[in-house]
């Protein structure tokens, strides 16, 4: 479907229906009551389901599987004979498996009390929606959804059914790179911040495509063992393709967020925490090799956020593209690749001229930072090594992001990355898509939540409406 398509009128007709939901649930349509949600005991393993078990999906689940913590009772995956997912169901040849979720939640929902959601973006609201409204802790891989609407309302429900433990895979935010900047922002080392930049410079899938295409790729054979109708979900129909499974469906503004959703949270996340950041009132984008289809060639993003109580005014600037370089400042050194980023699903980490990072700007001090669990460092190396000894000590994580859930769902811990958290972070990202689908600029009312300069971008807030048979999703 094109930007142009989008802006039919039904599709503006739906937004205004979806603005005024019912108040009706999944969980509440299958008998659920609020009280039914559990949480493990301190001496109890959390029973868990691995829904995607494939490449990401598959890791997710044995790093949760490692902590010693989860039973794992159901695998779950659209494709149970593709090759990524035989590495999961070798671990676990005698766990009950399902290609629907829905057949699973049916069959066995009892025996669950946690779940994971390893699935591509577009696919992980109707099963986090399903999963919280029986009563099911969530961890959900990033970002938390593909539309604004989508991440409002997995917000709403997380607050609605608030013994449901939530956490967003963004796993960087349970190690050192949360807790330094946590106590560098308590402690006004990380103060008056008006700028930062924020940088992922590496090759993507979808470099070297046609930017002047027309249509979607031609409808091929698809697999035997592979459920695509169900792959789709709540999207509009699509014939089979390659080039939107296995991790190409992040090529594409239909299914995926792009180079921004797929890193801006390990990047981005300790900034938009504890900045106090919330949403921006403006988006502007500078595009190099813009089409109806597919993410750009290269994208600079830039994020106006208001003044926050004593914070003032910052913009966040978010480059992508091999050769879409941003400034660098004077003593920045070299640019380090954290070691413990997981490979990507075809087993190498691009070559990159700037590794992913982020430069923070106040009003006397200069940071240099990575991703996931990389820590600050002031810039440049004689004013770090000046500070040294004024800086705080930094508290070491209790648990990492797999634990830290496992502990939550056993009433032990608090989640880092709860949708209460994530989510806002997450739509930070939907309304930069927005800016690259359309490429122009936007104006958002933080207050009412709406964009204020163009209807079809206001539209795409909520996006298409979903197919038959997946509306009750969209309910809160």
């Amino acid at each position: 479907m094109t930007a142009k398509e989008l802006s039919r009128r039904h599709f503006l007709k739906y937004t205004a229906m979806l603005s005024a939901a019912a108040a009706v649930t999944p969980g509440m349509l299958l008998g659920m009551t609020k009280g039914d949600i559990r949480l493990a005991g301190p001496n109890e393993r959390v029973n868990l389901a691995g829904i995607g078990i494939g490449n990401r999906g598959g890791e997710i689940i044995l790093e949760l599987y490692r902590t010693g913590l989860v039973n794992i009772v159901a695998l779950c995956d659209v494709d149970m004979g593709a090759p990524h997912t035989l590495k999961v169901l070798k671990e676990f040849p005698d766990v009950p498996r399902f290609q629907d979720f829905r057949k699973m939640f049916d069959k066995i929902s009892n025996q669950i009390d946690a779940v994971t959601v390893g699935v591509p973006d577009f696919s992980h609201f109707p099963i986090t929606m399903m999963a919280m409204g029986l009563g099911k802790h969530v961890y959900v891989e990033k970002p938390m959804a593909r539309t604004f609407n989508e991440v409002e309302l997995m917000m709403k429900a997380a607050k609605k059914y608030n013994k449901v433990v939530t956490q967003m895979g963004n796993q960087g935010h349970s190690e050192a790179n949360y807790f330094q900047f946590k106590a560098w922002k308590e402690a006004g080392i990380i103060k008056d911040v008006t700028s930062i930049t924020a940088h992922m410079n590496m090759g993507r899938r979808w470099h070297g495509w046609d930017v002047n295409i027309k249509a979607f790729p031609p409808a091929q054979t698809k697999p035997d063992s592979l459920d695509w109708d169900l792959w789709q979900m709540a999207t509009t129909g699509h014939d089979y393709n390659k080039d939107f499974v296995n991790g190409q469906w992040r090529c594409w503004f239909d299914f995926g967020m792009g180079a921004l959703g797929d890193w801006g949270a390990h990047i981005l996340d300790t900034a938009h925490e504890f900045l106090d950041l919330g949403l921006p009132y403006e988006v502007r984008p500078k595009l190099v090799g813009h089409n109806d289809f597919f993410f750009p060639t290269s994208s600079t993003l830039a994020f106006k956020f208001p003044k926050r109580g004593n914070m003032p005014a910052l913009d966040v600037n978010w480059y992508d593209g091999v050769n879409n370089l941003p400034p660098i400042p004077k003593g920045y050194g070299v640019s380090g690749l954290d070691p413990n980023i997981p490979p990507p699903s075809t087993g190498t980490m691009s070559p990159a001229k700037l590794n992913p990072g982020k430069i923070i700007y106040s009003k006397d001090l200069i940071f240099k930072g990575g991703s996931h669990n990389s820590t600050l460092t002031i810039i440049p190396e004689e004013k770090a090594l000046a500070m040294a000894g004024s800086l705080p000590e930094v508290p070491k994580s209790p648990s990492n992001h797999f634990k830290n859930f496992l502990q939550a769902c056993k009433g032990e811990e608090q989640t880092r990355s709860s949708f209460a958290v994530a989510g806002p972070l997450s739509q930070v990202f939907c309304l930069g898509v927005i800016a690259q689908r359309l490429n122009t600029k936007l104006k958002f009312d933080r207050k009412t939540k709406v964009i204020t300069n163009n209807k079809t971008a206001n539209a795409l807030l909520i996006g298409p409406p979903p197919r038959k048979d997946w509306e009750q999703y969209y309910k809160v």
